[in-house]
Parts: C-alpha cells; sequence; structure tokens
C-alpha cells in the first residue's frame, strides 16, 4: 500500500480544502476476492469525512472495474484544483510489474504483461493528477500490498508487495509495508494498516510524521513485527495536522506571536503573480489552444479577458490576473482535439476551411493555408463534436458554431440574411471531418 499524505494547518479558523477520493475493490471477478478493502474503504471514508475531506462522490467508491477507476481518476484530478489537500485512498489488489506500481480494477483479466497498461491503472496517473494541480500538499493511500494475483500468467513481478517510488514535491508516501514486501489482508473486518491509519489520523496534535510513526508501529505490534510499514517524503513546508492541537489555557505573558500555521505553506498559488516572459508565453499559447482568444485583432485587454473567460468556465472567481495557479490549471486540462477551422477576409474576400487537426494553431494555419497573400484574420475555430458553417451574400456574411452541422448551418442563414433566402452556406464542416 501506498500512502501520499499531507496533512493541513492546525488553525481551525482558517479552514483548508481537502479533497479526497477512497476506493475500495473487493469482488474480483476473475481473479481471488478479498474480504476487506471495502470495509477499509468505508472506514477510511467515514473517517475523512469526520476530519473535513470532501469526498469524490460523496463516499467510498466500491468495487469499480477499469472504466469507472479510470472516470473515478480523472474526476479526482480535476476537483484538485485549487484545494490545498488532495488524499487518494485505494485498498485492494496492487501489483508492480517492471518497476510500475499497478492498481488493479474487480474487472482486469490480464493473460500477458502487454495487458496491464489496459486493464490496470499505473499509481504514476495518479500522481500526475496531483502534481501541477496547485495543490500545497499530496496525500494518497494504496492498501495495495498483497500478493501478486497473476504471478501464474507470467507476470514479471516480484513474489508480492509494490515496488518504491520516488516521492514528488510536497509529497509523502508510507507504504503498508516494506517495498517488495506483502501485507496482510487482516482477520477482523480491516487490514492491519488501514485499522492503525484510521485510529491514529483521528488524535490531535500528531504532526505528519509523527503520524505516520505511530501508525508503523501500531502495525508493526499488531501483526508480530511480521509487517512493517515504509515511508518516503520529498521535503514538506511547515507543520501539519490531520487534527489540530488542543488549546490549552497559559499565563498572559508578553510574548512575540508565533506565525500561523497557515502562514508556513507554499504561498497559494492562485496569488502568487506571472512575471516570467517565457511563462507568460506559454499561459498565451495554452489560453489560445483552449480556444480562449489573448490577442484577438484590436483589443488592449485580450489576455486580461481571456483569462477571466477561462476562469468563468471552471467555476473561479473571473479576477483576469496572471497567476501561477490559472497557468497549473491549464496545464491540466484535457487536451482538445480534433480541430477544425474557417477563416474569412473581408478586404480580399477569400477564405478557408480545415478539419481534424491535433490543435488549433495546426487547424487555423491549414485554413489559412487557403488565403494567399490575404491573411484572413476573421477565425472561427472548434473542436471534438463541434462543428462549423459560413453563409455569405452580397452584403452579409455569418460563421457560426454549433453541436450539429445542420444547426450551424441553420444559425448561419438566419443570421447572413434575416430569413435565410439571400445568403448561401459556402462552408461547412464538423471538427472530426463529418458534415462535408
Amino acid at each position: 500500500m501506498i500512502a501520499l499524505l499531507s496533512v493541513l494547518s492546525a488553525d481551525p479558523a482558517a479552514a483548508e480544502k481537502r479533497v479526497a477520493l477512497v476506493v475500495g475493490n473487493s469482488a474480483y471477478q476473475n481473479i481471488t476476492r478479498l474480504d476487506n478493502p471495502r470495509n477499509d474503504a468505508a472506514l477510511m471514508g467515514d473517517t475523512l469525512t469526520s476530519l473535513g475531506f470532501t469526498l469524490i462522490g460523496g463516499r467510498a467508491q466500491l468495487d469499480l472495474d477499469k472504466i469507472a477507476l479510470d472516470s473515478a481518476v480523472q474526476s479526482f484530478g480535476r476537483q484538485i484544483l485549487g484545494a490545498d489537500v488532495a488524499l487518494f485512498y485505494y485498498a485492494g489488489h496492487g501489483v508492480q510489474v517492471n518497476g510500475s506500481n499497478y492498481l488493479v480494477p474487480v474487472s482486469a483479466n490480464p493473460t500477458r504483461e502487454a495487458d496491464v497498461d489496459f486493464q490496470m491503472v499505473d499509481v504514476n496517473l495518479v500522481l500526475r493528477q496531483m502534481q501541477g494541480s496547485g495543490t500545497r500538499l499530496n496525500l494518497v493511500i494504496l492498501d495495495a500490498c498483497r500478493n501478486n494475483p497473476f504471478g501464474a500468467r507470467g507476470l514479471r513481478a516480484s513474489d508480492g508487495g509494490l515496488a518504491q517510488m520516488r516521492a514528488p514535491e510536497g509529497t509523502l508516501i508510507s507504504y503498508a509495508t516494506q517495498p517488495g514486501s506483502v501485507a496482510q489482508d487482516g482477520s477482523d473486518g480491516h487490514s492491519p494498516y488501514t485499522r492503525a491509519l484510521a485510529t491514529t489520523v483521528k488524535k490531535a496534535g500528531l504532526d505528519i510524521f509523527q503520524t505516520f510513526n505511530q501508525v508503523g508501529l501500531a502495525v508493526k505490534r499488531n501483526t508480530g513485527g511480521s509487517q512493517q510499514p515504509w515511508v518516503s517524503s520529498s521535503p514538506i513546508d511547515g507543520t501539519f495536522y490531520f487534527v489540530p492541537p488542543a488549546a490549552t489555557a497559559s499565563p498572559q505573558v508578553a510574548t512575540t506571536p508565533a506565525p500561523r500555521l497557515a502562514d508556513t505553506l507554499r504561498p497559494d498559488p492562485d496569488f502568487v503573480p506571472i512575471n516570467d516572459p517565457a511563462l507568460l508565453r506559454e499561459l498565451s499559447d495554452r489560453l489560445y489552444e483552449h480556444n480562449f482568444d489573448p490577442e484577438p485583432p484590436g483589443s488592449k485587454n485580450g489576455m486580461k479577458v481571456a483569462i477571466a473567460k477561462f476562469q468563468e468556465k471552471i467555476k473561479m472567481t473571473p479576477t483576469g490576473e496572471a497567476t501561477a495557479g490559472v497557468l497549473a490549471r491549464l496545464r491540466k486540462v484535457d487536451d482538445l482535439k480534433p480541430w477544425g477551422s474557417i477563416v474569412y477576409g473581408v478586404d480580399g474576400d477569400k477564405w478557408g476551411i480545415s478539419w481534424n487537426h491535433l490543435s488549433r494553431k495546426a487547424a487555423v494555419d491549414d485554413a489559412r493555408s487557403n488565403c494567399g497573400a490575404d491573411k484572413c484574420p476573421i477565425e472561427l475555430s472548434f473542436y471534438g463534436t463541434q462543428c462549423g458553417a459560413f453563409a455569405i451574400s452580397g452584403q452579409s456574411w455569418s460563421l457560426v458554431q454549433r453541436e450539429t452541422i445542420q444547426k450551424a448551418k441553420d444559425v448561419a442563414l438566419d443570421e447572413c440574411g434575416g430569413t435565410g433566402k439571400s445568403c448561401r452556406i459556402i462552408g461547412a464542416v464538423c471538427a472530426d471531418g463529418s458534415g462535408r
């Protein structure tokens, strides 16, 4: 099991945003079922909720197949944007193959090593969701160090357990047992590791390292020394608690106030301005590639407007300020494709159309290649399942994007000529090339 644990400020008045995804897989369809992961996940879900964590899906997610587990991890990555602490907990089968650790969905049935990338979930995928999300601290708990259930199928794994991993920045990794060793599933309804963890994190005043030290001692004691949790960590700023120390009365004496623990956290990326020209260029390019124009013709405030529109889309306050948090979120947004584009130059009466490109820039460049010396500055770009249409007459024109090609054509004709009778469609296509 891996636990990437990040714990927050002791100042209850300055509540931090804590988000967790909790998964428990027991009902395996093609390999040995496990008795306790469902119970362990339910216990951790209740425990984390009581400690101020918001759970993805509102509760522990149980017995997920590959599609459901992928979807849950992706949703987790989106919802931790702007959070202070991200926590991922997993109980169930886990294996290492060629030095990489994989979580096993209940539907997994690999017959060769090449199947693992399609039927299981690489733990590094979870880590990548956390990196760049703007979280100050990251936590993942994976109680997955059981015997390898696929050993007889030729998967080159160790006898059991998970491989040691390097902790990314701001992350603590705790294995339920030593790397390459096997953890117990438990005989009383819960694994020894999760039972100890759920108990220990509720104790007030334990910082993150004290918490895991006590968990390790409890597991070692309860298993007669046969299971010893293992911790790996990158440098972590400040002192962090699941439950802050209880306040104690003290004599009124003149002292220099200690800084609030929240002040020892890394600065909130949403308030860290970007001044570096290279990062500003990257921010502008990423805004453009997600259809927020940072440099529209005739605009002096293009970047600010584009940032504000992006912030509105992801339900942030539309400040329009270029910050490290905005860039981090843009880096996390899924790649958009395919792309289509229709461009038009009024002065030269030239136009171009393109479809099925991997980026907005490629689609626009292809469309403008039909314009010759005319730069065709007017642009309509669309992606995914969206469609565009271009209607024109001797006196007017209209470029329209809609969810279907027929709707795009109908609206383009209406906008171009009122009734649509005086205009005609000269170009229409969906981003994937359909509808031509």
